[in-house]
């Protein structure tokens, strides 16, 4: 892994929010999944890491957001935890697989990659975590990857076209976009090797 991706490795990220602005409105959501590689240089989703978080003290919430996600912020089941514990929680994990796949560094890849890069980072800011993995501004971008292999962008319509399920009525949970991107990611991935683009 760390000779495909010049020491990075690949760790897709999806968060669900109370709006648009990192800085002033709540994160709700955060899933991570981690990419393996396998002995024929293929990569597959490895595990699977997600958390509902609390809203941060102060933190702007948009009715608009939450009518779109389904998602009801003072719900006890939710089982919330602070921004600090969800994502110390996904760090640890990522920080753990960036040793064992002997990388130097995680890079988030998201749909619409930015908006994830920057609630994660704002989080990792107000929580004053020290040691986030993943690297402070470069990204891989599924939509810029699936408008290139698929001639689409939005997520659903890129998974259509690359053959893969994907359930309208359970999107917008963290958890399942970041399982479908990763597995859009890989496809994506494995398509371009099995071209001879990429040697094994």
């Amino acid at each position: 892994m760390s000779y495909r991706f010049r020491g990075f490795l690949p760790v897709v990220i999806d968060v669900e929010t109370a709006g648009f602005n990192s800085e002033t409105d709540a994160l709700l959501e955060i899933a991570a999944v981690i990419i393996g590689m396998d002995s024929n240089g293929d990569v597959y989703c490895k595990e699977t890491i997600s958390c509902n978080v609390e809203p941060f003290k102060g933190a702007n919430i948009e009715k608009s957001a939450l009518d779109f996600t389904g998602i009801d912020p003072t719900c006890p089941l939710r089982n919330a935890k602070p921004e600090s514990v969800a994502l110390e929680r996904i760090f640890k994990a990522v920080r753990h697989e960036i040793k064992e796949q002997d990388c130097n560094r995680a890079v988030l890849v998201g749909h619409n990659a930015t908006f994830d890069h920057n609630f994660v980072f704002a989080a990792a800011e107000r929580t004053e975590i020290k040691r986030n993995p993943f690297h402070p501004f470069s990204t891989f971008d599924t939509v810029t990857l699936a408008g290139l292999a698929y001639g689409q962008t939005v997520l659903a319509k890129a998974c259509a076209a690359a053959g893969i399920e994907f359930n309208g009525k359970a999107a917008h949970s963290a958890r399942y976009d970041t399982e479908k991107t990763a597995e859009l990611f890989c496809k994506i991935v494995n398509r371009y090797k099995e071209a001879g683009a990429w040697p094994c």
